[in-house]
Order: C-alpha cells, then structure tokens, then sequence
C-alpha cells in the first residue's frame, strides 16, 4: 500500500477546490499546527464521521531495556490518540474488501505478487 505524504494531500485539495498549491498547503499547514497545540493543550478534537483525536494519560510502570534486559523506570507520560469513527471504519472496510484501490490496482493481485516476490 502506498504512503500519502503531505504533498499529495495539498495536491488533491488544490486540485478539487481550485486553490492554488502555494493557499492548500498555508491552510493544511494551518490545520495540522492547529491540531498539535490543541493536543499539547490537552484538548480532544472530534471530527464528525472522521474520528476524535485525544490524549491518553499513561501510569508510570517498569520496564525493559530490549538490548540489554536491564529494568528501567518509565515516568508518567501523555501520549496523542486516534479513535476512527465508526462511518470511516465501514467505509475503508467495504472499500477494501471489495479489492480495488480507488487507482484502480486490485489489492487481492498486489498481494499475491508481493508474496511472490518475498
């Protein structure tokens, strides 16, 4: 599956609001600082039928250092979540499930490929 970088969504807005490159990419610039100070401010950000962006609290706990198997004490930190909303989840689902990207490559074909390969 292909990775969407910030250039192709100020491409595909551009393109479909009729916006220059240079004003889609001042207003998502815009929106993603919004949404990083609003996070670092503790705010939940709730987007309808998109999803709710939150922080999560998490205790203090013992851990593990995986090379050296060494005990190290984490201290309380607050860590940025993402909770989809139930229309998007059915949407990427079916989407998905019936095995065509919206390119038009069938997932089910890439797959087997990929496998092939590896």
């Amino acid at each position: 599956m292909k990775s969407m970088t910030k250039a192709d969504i100020v491409d595909r807005i551009a393109h479909a609001t009729g916006m220059t490159k240079v004003e889609t990419d001042a207003v998502v610039d815009g929106f993603l600082k919004t949404v990083g100070e609003a996070l670092a401010d503790g705010e939940r950000i709730e987007l309808r039928d998109f999803g709710v962006f939150a922080v999560k609290k998490r205790r203090p706990r013992a851990a593990r250092n995986p090379r050296t198997g060494e005990p190290v004490e984490l201290e309380e930190r607050f860590v940025p979540t993402f909770k989809v909303s139930r229309k998007l989840r059915a949407r990427v689902d079916i989407n998905l499930k019936s095995g065509k990207a919206k390119n038009g490559t069938n997932l089910r074909t890439t797959r087997k490929i990929a496998q092939a390969v590896a």
